[in-house]
């Protein structure tokens, strides 16, 4: 008599077991729509940046923007503040996979990376920018560490600043470019 009993229990936590676990990565969490992980972006380029870094191609509609601005400030260095679109920054510790839209940007003087930024300002002190002209750049990574791209260039902004001396005396023109464009 408990044989019968226990079989009729027994099939109930089975069934209860299975649909639990069919609703396990349904990519909802607790009723709410898309808290699931994203799905792969763009597509992996065989073309990599000066560090060996691969471009992620991305169609140019949905692609990141970066406008590079650069003033001069009170102390003879200078602040740069990036103008974004379609991107966001990430936090420190954030997981090393590309999400649209999201990531860092490389901060390179002349070629040479400076710093990377989860933030759109920086303060590059004067010793950075010394006299003459220089390029000042700023491109967008996904937080894998690929090149956002688009066109199979790199999404980038680059302003050439004159560095005098004079630079605490008034403002200087600075250039600003938006995605990269094929």
């Amino acid at each position: 008599m408990s044989w019968t009993r226990g079989l009729p229990g027994a099939l109930a936590v089975c069934v209860l077991l299975l649909v639990a676990a069919a609703g396990c990565g349904t990519g909802t969490a607790h009723g709410q729509r898309g808290t699931g992980s994203p799905s792969p972006v763009g597509k992996i380029l065989d073309d990599t940046d000066e560090s060996g870094r691969h471009y992620r191609e991305v169609d140019k509609r949905q692609a990141p923007e970066v406008g590079t601005v650069v003033t001069p400030d009170a102390s003879g260095g200078w602040d740069v503040r990036l103008d974004v679109h379609r991107f966001r920054f990430s936090r420190a510790g954030t997981a090393a996979k590309a999400v649209a839209g999201r990531g860092l940007a490389y901060l390179f003087v002349d070629g040479g990376l400076v710093t990377r930024l989860r933030t759109p300002v920086y303060h590059l002190s004067a010793g950075l920018v010394p006299h003459g002209t220089h390029h000042i750049t700023a491109r967008l990574y996904a937080d894998d560490g690929t090149v956002w791209a688009v066109h199979g260039k790199p999404v980038e902004s680059t302003a050439d600043v004159t560095a005098s001396g004079a630079e605490t005396a008034k403002p200087t023109a600075t250039g600003t470019t938006g995605a990269a464009t094929g």
